[in-house]
């Protein structure tokens, strides 16, 4: 994919993979990602929701906050995105892993503005929420100026997605007399909790049931 060392692994090499597809379908599962970068010479990390939008992604955030002004005036920044798919239990403690899904992104921060930054965050809600723009009402200009809409590209060369699947390792000499395997794990989601206060009545929304079949118990 690239010469860049920070794109390349430099150890299991067979854990990576180039394939854009892959790299989509992890971003488009996972909701939450760690945003980190630089501030006055320290680090800086927030979690954060995010949707991809073709070739970017897309995240938001408060206009008062100090780190995302300082992203959103050009300051170079990563995106951490894992997805924790189980528990490897070996037959020691050391070979014991995790498999999992990662991506690490690079690249500089756009600040989306206008009838692009409303599209943007309209996108985003509805990555999370799918169809909840449709349901509720269109949010305020004031809401909309209290709101950054960042965007992050896609480019070639500046993530690297890593791996691991499979159980554990056999040992080497004597057989083990320990239990191996591995425990898999996965987020669900529950049974949908009404607000106390709301006595509209509504039933339960489209974009509810699609958080319920996106996260199956």
């Amino acid at each position: 994919m690239t010469d860049d060392p920070r794109a390349t692994l430099t150890r299991k090499e067979g854990r990576a993979s180039s394939e854009r597809a892959t790299l989509d379908s992890l971003l488009d599962e996972v909701p939450v990602g760690v945003l980190s970068t630089v501030v006055d010479g320290m680090p800086w990390s927030v979690p954060m929701f995010f949707a991809r939008d073709g070739d970017r992604v897309l995240l938001h955030g408060s206009t008062g906050a100090g780190a995302l002004r300082q992203v959103s005036d050009g300051a170079p920044a990563t995106l951490t995105v894992l997805s924790l798919d189980g528990f490897v239990v070996a037959f020691n403690a050391f070979e014991s892993s995790a498999n999992y899904r990662s991506a690490v992104l690079r690249g500089t921060l756009q600040t989306l503005s206008g009838p692009e930054a409303a599209a943007g965050l309209e996108t985003l809600t509805d990555r999370l929420f799918p169809g909840r723009t449709r349901e509720v009402v269109p949010s305020t200009t004031k809401e909309l100026s209290a709101t950054v809409c960042l965007s992050l590209p896609i480019a070639e060369g500046s993530w690297l997605y890593k791996c691991r699947e499979g159980g554990s390792e056999p040992p080497d000499g004597e057989p083990t007399r320990a239990w191996t395997g591995v425990v898999p794990l996965r987020v669900t989601a529950g049974e949908p909790e009404r607000d106390a206060w709301n006595t509209s009545g509504a039933p339960v929304p489209d974009s509810v049931h699609a958080i319920l079949r996106a996260y199956p118990r």
